[in-house]
């Protein structure tokens, strides 16, 4: 958005010097492509001083009018003042009107992404612009994300009232514009408590859907979430006191992601998803059950993407023998074991490995991101998981690329990558990063374990032998140092 600022500022300079000759000898499809790359509020913010450049908002084939960047830079809600609010997501409603009203009926629209907040007379404004046209003109892809009045991250303001409320409201605003959510391909809601029949009803209404995001939405503390439709292709669950999601039928859905359940069991329920490749589950639980991914995954058996997140607290994925365990991820390709804690043995992620012999990429990042975690969490004191060490003549012949962020020359990683390059005679990449930095804790002064990682050709070469030393099998240029 930085460059979308100078971009529109340098438009409006030149404006303003009397050089509108200059853009008015440029060819419409040119300065749409320009106006394009902005977001439509910035646009008609370039146009405003320009007779000839006014015409071309109304002409724009990519659309998108978001409420957090009404004034050209992003508005943080947290600190966006009621009034603020109001005048904000009324001018999102006036302006997604004259755009829609105004181009011309011939002209199709690739893309229209709409971010506003629950008031219903703005949305009731919006879905009625949208529906018009539907009607009259071409949309391919149409998207709603839609906030409410409490919209933080942590949604730590809504009460139950709030949230039953907010999901009346959206009752509300799909009984009187259907036609709108009909031709929805991308819909995301925030801070909302359905009742019994709302998602059933949200999902029969959006018949095109493909991608649905829910986050801090629920049916009640410890309620179900059911799915059911014939063109979701993917569907991203965060937060929420839900207890399990059920996918009954969905035959088109390919990805699914599961972040931040509050119970202990497994949060999905699988039925008929035959075309499901990709699982990414995100969680700090701090208990001491554990997830069984046989169990998880037994009727899904074609995942080939899998990325599990601890977020710096426990490993809540229980390792489990090829025995047990090959069935549900023999077509598994790759793998991304991200923000498992400082100072936890990594050898147990060798499970993995053992029971995926499809497996081409995987991926460690261990991390403490402190400013990630909630507060009033506190880390769990076990922080191991045991798993033996694979038979010294266990090979793995598909793995090529093993990647590791957070490395430091300690046994616990030399150890490691020595392990994995010694079972995989055919890996043609090793990458070793140092550990990640996040702005925001080093801006809160988040103090951190001094880091080893080799700097050095000395330091790196030193690691290098001692991965490869001992092995039979291991070539050295495979070994990059990447920080």
């Amino acid at each position: 958005m930085f460059v979308t600022c100078i971009l529109v500022k340098a438009l409006q300079k030149l404006l303003v010097r009397k050089k509108e000759d200059r853009f008015s000898e440029l060819p419409d499809a040119l300065l749409l492509n320009i106006l394009e790359r902005l977001g439509t509020f910035d646009a008609v913010r370039a146009c405003v001083l320009s007779n000839h450049l006014m015409k071309l908002p109304a002409m724009l084939s990519r659309i998108s009018i978001d409420f957090f960047y009404i004034s050209g830079e992003y508005v943080d809600p947290n600190y966006l003042e009621f009034d603020d609010m109001v005048r904000a997501n009324r001018a999102v409603a006036d302006l997604t009107d004259k755009i829609l009203t105004t181009g011309p009926p011939q002209l199709t629209i690739r893309e229209l992404n709409l971010t506003f907040v629950l008031r219903l007379d703005d949305c009731l404004s919006i879905g009625r612009s949208v529906a018009r046209a539907m009607g009259t003109r071409k949309l391919n892809t149409v998207q709603f994300k839609i906030l409410t009045e409490k919209h933080d991250l942590v949604c730590e303001d809504c009460t139950p009232a709030d949230l039953l409320s907010f999901g009346k409201q959206l009752n509300a605003f799909l009984a009187a514009c259907p036609d709108a959510f009909a031709g929805l391909a991308i819909l995301e809601l925030q801070s909302l408590r359905f009742g019994e029949s709302d998602l059933p009803n949200i999902l029969a209404t959006c018949k095109r859907l493909e991608y649905l995001i829910l986050e801090h939405c629920d049916a009640g503390i410890g309620s179900t979430l059911k799915f059911e439709h014939d063109q979701l292709v993917e569907l991203k669950i965060m937060y929420g006191e839900y207890e399990t999601v059920e996918l009954h039928r969905l035959p088109k859905l390919q990805r699914v992601t599961c972040e931040t359940w509050d119970h202990d069991g497994s949060p999905l329920v699988f039925g008929f998803v035959p075309h499901l490749s990709k699982l990414s589950l995100i969680n700090h639980i701090t208990s001491n059950k554990t997830l069984r991914l046989s169990k998880l995954l037994a009727n899904v058996p074609d995942i080939c993407d899998l990325h599990l997140d601890f977020e710096s607290e426990k490993i809540w994925v229980r390792p489990e023998s090829p025995r047990v365990l090959t069935p549900v991820l023999d077509k598994l390709r790759t793998v991304n074991l991200d923000n498992i804690r400082e100072g936890c043995d990594i050898s147990w992620t060798m499970f993995m490995l053992e029971a995926a012999p499809s497996l081409e990429e995987l991926c460690v990042t261990v991390w403490d991101h402190w400013c990630k975690r909630v507060p009033y969490r506190a880390h769990s004191k076990k922080k191991y998981v045991k798993w033996k060490s694979p038979d010294s003549d266990f090979k793995h012949d598909n793995l090529a690329k093993l990647t590791i962020f957070g490395f430091q020359p300690d046994s616990n990683f030399m150890g490691y990558v020595t392990c994995v390059v010694e079972a995989a005679p055919r890996i043609m990449e090793v990458s070793l990063h140092d550990r990640k930095v996040c702005d925001i804790c080093v801006k809160d002064g988040v103090e951190v374990c001094p880091s080893g990682y080799p700097r050095t050709s000395e330091e790196k070469d030193s690691c290098i032998k001692k991965i490869t030393g001992g092995l039979v099998i291991g070539s050295p240029t495979v070994i990059h140092f990447r920080s």
